[in-house]
């Protein structure tokens, strides 16, 4: 079956200060608003946030009721053209991304039914609390763990893997061309879902290289083709693909409720996701209602989230003292502001 795709690469994606510039640079984000202070108060105020929460409501295992966003599941459309249609494709750490500008335009146009871009232009925030989850952007921890599983030689041939608040898809992708068995997606926001993580998902399906060939386009000027070629194995690749909007309890409840036998991941990958420690007990239970018993979750985080609150030794607490998984960070990026790759595993498996 052949396919054709209208969509265009931005002339600039050459430009790698002006691909990786769009990164983490909205400094009004509450997960920005830490860039401006000093390391020296990573440790102080990381032990300062750890005390009064724990101290305050370490007993407390539900997120606020505001925060539930029922769960849908994304259907694929049978012509890919329509996925991509009047899209903007960039290049961004050597996978193909939609651009984020031209979406906001269409969304403001009437194209985002959940309004959150409108919303977030007026609050002047990437984040709002039960509203937008800062879906449309591509954080600073993501490249962290695309690094990583190049590093550690991460296999995903044959896994069932669960990208978990995806944004832009990014992580699920490289599980997608690493041959993984399954990859499905999950963002709060819809809209997010309909007009970032699907157009990225079809544009990298549709080129034969894999982002995990050892190129890194952030490093050097040797880009991939400008246009994804049209690709045989096309259907085949989103036939391994499903896509869910939705709070993360809802999601879960959606997948283990399905009448079809529900088989739960061996790995789930998800980047900057601890940032709001009102949302820990949700994360919780929500990995270890959907991951293998042997299987390994890979979390990008800032050490610290100045202004929300969370971070890696927040979250790492948390865990502990929930006597379920178990932790090890296997990576410390030093550059700009800490961050770590946590692995996170059920405290039996092998």
């Amino acid at each position: 079956m052949d396919f054709r795709f209208n969509f265009f690469i931005d002339k600039n994606e050459n430009d790698e200060p002006d691909a990786l510039g769009k990164v983490d640079l909205e400094l009004h984000s509450p997960k920005h608003k830490q860039e401006s202070t000093g390391k020296k108060q990573q440790t102080a105020a990381t032990a300062a946030g750890a005390s009064l929460k724990l101290g305050a409501d370490a007993q407390q295992d539900e997120t606020p009721s505001k925060f539930f966003k029922a769960a849908k599941e994304h259907s694929i459309p049978e012509d890919p053209n329509k996925i991509l249609e009047n899209k903007v494709m960039e290049i961004t750490s050597g996978l193909y991304s939609v651009n984020v500008s031209v979406v906001e335009t269409m969304c403001l146009d009437g194209v985002d039914a959940e309004g959150i871009i409108s919303k977030s232009v007026s609050s002047r925030s990437d984040l709002i609390p039960g509203v937008y989850e800062g879906g449309l952007k591509i954080w600073e921890c993501t490249f962290d763990l695309i690094d990583y599983f190049s590093e550690a030689e991460i296999q995903f041939t044959n896994k069932a893997v669960l990208d978990l608040g995806c944004g832009a898809g990014l992580l699920g992708i490289v599980a997608l061309k690493g041959k993984a068995g399954k990859v499905h997606f999950q963002d709060y926001n819809s809209t997010v879902i309909d007009e970032i993580t699907l157009p990225n998902v079809v544009a990298n399906c549709t080129s034969k290289g894999s982002r995990l060939d050892g190129r890194d386009n952030r490093r050097t000027n040797k880009p991939p083709s400008k246009r994804p070629r049209k690709a045989e194995c096309l259907p085949d690749m989103l036939t391994k693909c499903r896509f869910f909007s939705g709070a993360w309890s809802e999601v879960s409840q959606l997948l283990r409720s399905s009448n079809s036998s529900f088989s739960k991941y061996d790995i789930i990958l998800t980047s900057e996701t601890i940032y709001n420690p009102e949302y820990y007990s949700a994360l919780h239970n929500t990995l270890a209602e959907l991951l293998d018993k042997n299987g390994r979750v890979y979390l990008g985080s800032k050490v610290h989230y100045f202004g929300v609150g969370g971070g890696i030794s927040l979250f790492e607490t948390f865990i502990e003292e929930r006597n379920v998984f178990r932790t090890s960070i296997v990576k410390t990026i030093d550059e700009g502001l800490q961050r770590c790759i946590m692995e996170i595993a059920f405290k039996d498996s092998i």
